[in-house]
Order: C-alpha cells, then structure tokens, then sequence
C-alpha cells in the first residue's frame, strides 16, 4: 500500500508518516560528514593563508635587514664610520706583510648588528684593510635577540590520583 493518506472500509482517512529506512540515514550521514570535511578543509586553508602571510613577513624582513647591513658594509668600505658600528683593530695581515715594501697593513674589525624582528638580530663581523680596500665578511649570521633561560622545572605525576 503506498504511503500517505488513504481510506480504510469506514471511510475514515487514516495518515501515516513516510517511514525513514536506511537511505535516508545514509544520505543524512553522507551530508553531516560532508558538511564535517568542509568546515575542516576550511580551517586548513585559513590556517594555511596565515602561515603563508607570517612566512612572507619574516622574508620580508630578513632581506630589509639583510639590505640595511648591505648599505652599512659600503659606507665602512667607502671610509665612513655608520653610527652602532663597533671597531677593533686586528693583527697585521700575514699577506700585506710580504709585499716588497715591507709595511705593514692593519685590519679593522667591523660588528654591528641589524634587527630582523622583535626576536632576531642579523650579527655582521667583517675585517676591513682600509689600505687596500680589501674586505671579507667574517659572520654573516641571524640570532635570536633575546637570552635564553633554561626551565628548570619539570612537572610529572606522581601516581597519586585525583
């Protein structure tokens, strides 16, 4: 007998809901699961788009420091002494020594440091010949600017129960 109104023999009309069998819970299983994935592929992406945006600004801000030691560098190699630039005098260099003059060439030293973020500092060290206008870059090195602080703490259970 189909479903839906009908007339029994004392015509009266009897209703009978439609009855739910196992397709239809297997298509509103479907869907909630569908409608699951979708929300969690959603969350992926989102997380995703702010991964990529962080990683672009450390980028970003690497090569800006990286830029602005570059620029420090050749002013040092031009003869100019940039502000925060910390210059020691080193040994004589072993090659200028042998030359046929005989004299000898003292290095200088250069360290200064650039911030890439509020936790990471590009550390530059290059040894300048100012008679020479020779250089080589020593360090060249992203560090974290803060100190480290070891935890000395160690929070285990003790077996005892609530």
């Amino acid at each position: 007998m189909p479903e839906g109104n009908y007339t029994n023999a004392n015509n009266k009309t009897n209703f009978r809901p439609p009855a739910l069998g196992g397709v239809s819970l297997l298509v509103i299983f479907a869907v909630l699961c569908l409608t699951v994935f979708a929300l969690l592929s959603l969350s992926t992406v989102q997380a995703d788009c702010r991964l990529a945006d962080a990683t672009a600004q450390s980028v970003s801000d690497f090569y800006a420091a990286d830029w602005e030691a570059q620029m420090i560098l050749a002013k040092l190699r031009q003869g100019e002494l940039p502000a925060d630039v910390t210059i020691e005098t080193a040994a004589p260099n072993e090659e200028a020594a042998n030359t046929e003059d005989n004299s000898t060439s003292v290095n200088m030293l250069c360290s200064y440091t650039c911030q890439i973020s509020e936790t990471q500092n590009l550390q530059v060290q290059v040894q300048l010949n100012p008679q020479t206008g020779s250089y080589s870059i020593l360090r060249w090195q992203a560090v974290p600017s803060g100190t480290w602080q070891a935890e000395n703490t160690l929070e285990l259970w003790d077996g005892a129960t609530f």
